[in-house]
Protein backbone atom coordinates (compact mmCIF):
# COMPACT_ATOMS: atom_id res chain seq x y z
CA UNK A 1 0.00 0.00 0.00
CA UNK A 2 2.72 2.42 0.86
CA UNK A 3 4.18 1.96 -2.66
CA UNK A 4 1.21 3.12 -4.26
CA UNK A 5 1.35 6.23 -2.12
CA UNK A 6 4.68 6.67 -3.46
CA UNK A 7 3.54 6.49 -7.03
CA UNK A 8 1.07 8.36 -6.21
CA UNK A 9 2.33 11.30 -5.25
CA UNK A 10 5.19 11.08 -7.18
CA UNK A 11 2.77 11.09 -10.59
CA UNK A 12 1.16 14.09 -8.81
CA UNK A 13 3.82 16.03 -8.00
CA UNK A 14 5.20 15.29 -11.65
CA UNK A 15 2.40 16.62 -13.17
CA UNK A 16 2.24 19.68 -11.64
CA UNK A 17 5.72 20.85 -12.16
CA UNK A 18 4.67 19.68 -15.81
CA UNK A 19 2.02 21.93 -15.77
CA UNK A 20 3.79 25.19 -14.21
CA UNK A 21 6.60 24.48 -16.95
CA UNK A 22 3.92 24.22 -19.88
CA UNK A 23 3.22 28.19 -19.41
CA UNK A 24 6.83 28.47 -20.07
CA UNK A 25 7.64 26.15 -23.23
CA UNK A 26 4.89 27.34 -25.03
CA UNK A 27 4.07 30.73 -26.69
CA UNK A 28 1.06 32.83 -26.28
CA UNK A 29 -1.11 32.20 -30.00
CA UNK A 30 -0.60 35.42 -30.58
CA UNK A 31 2.96 35.28 -30.72
CA UNK A 32 3.23 32.26 -33.15
CA UNK A 33 0.72 33.87 -35.67
CA UNK A 34 2.66 36.40 -36.20
CA UNK A 35 5.82 34.34 -36.44
CA UNK A 36 4.38 32.56 -38.44
CA UNK A 37 3.23 35.34 -40.60
CA UNK A 38 6.73 37.39 -40.61
CA UNK A 39 8.23 34.19 -41.50
CA UNK A 40 6.34 31.86 -44.41
CA UNK A 41 7.83 28.20 -44.79
CA UNK A 42 10.39 28.68 -47.57
CA UNK A 43 11.22 32.51 -46.48
CA UNK A 44 15.06 33.25 -45.52
CA UNK A 45 15.73 33.97 -41.94
CA UNK A 46 15.36 37.37 -41.31
CA UNK A 47 18.64 40.02 -40.42
CA UNK A 48 17.61 39.69 -36.64
CA UNK A 49 17.09 36.50 -36.30
CA UNK A 50 20.40 35.60 -37.67
CA UNK A 51 22.25 38.06 -35.96
CA UNK A 52 20.50 36.63 -33.13
CA UNK A 53 22.00 33.30 -33.47
CA UNK A 54 25.18 34.78 -34.77
CA UNK A 55 25.47 36.90 -31.18
CA UNK A 56 24.78 33.23 -29.17
CA UNK A 57 27.12 31.57 -30.97
CA UNK A 58 29.63 34.40 -30.10
CA UNK A 59 28.98 34.49 -26.62
CA UNK A 60 29.29 30.63 -26.47
CA UNK A 61 32.17 30.70 -27.86
CA UNK A 62 33.72 33.64 -25.70
CA UNK A 63 32.95 32.03 -22.52
CA UNK A 64 34.45 29.00 -23.93
CA UNK A 65 37.82 30.47 -24.29
CA UNK A 66 37.78 32.33 -20.51
CA UNK A 67 36.90 29.07 -19.22
CA UNK A 68 39.65 27.38 -21.21
CA UNK A 69 42.32 30.08 -20.80
CA UNK A 70 45.51 28.89 -19.70
CA UNK A 71 47.54 32.31 -19.71
CA UNK A 72 49.24 31.95 -22.81
CA UNK A 73 48.56 33.36 -26.43
CA UNK A 74 48.15 31.43 -27.98
CA UNK A 75 46.94 28.53 -25.83
CA UNK A 76 48.99 26.18 -24.56
CA UNK A 77 47.86 23.45 -27.09
CA UNK A 78 49.59 25.71 -29.95
CA UNK A 79 52.89 26.02 -28.37
CA UNK A 80 53.70 22.76 -27.27
CA UNK A 81 56.78 21.89 -29.10
CA UNK A 82 55.38 18.13 -29.50
CA UNK A 83 52.42 16.58 -30.10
Amino acid sequence: MSWRRVILLSSLSALALLCSVKQKIFMQESDASNFLKKRGKRSPKSRDEVNEQEERTREAVEQWRQWHYDGLYPSYLYNRQNI
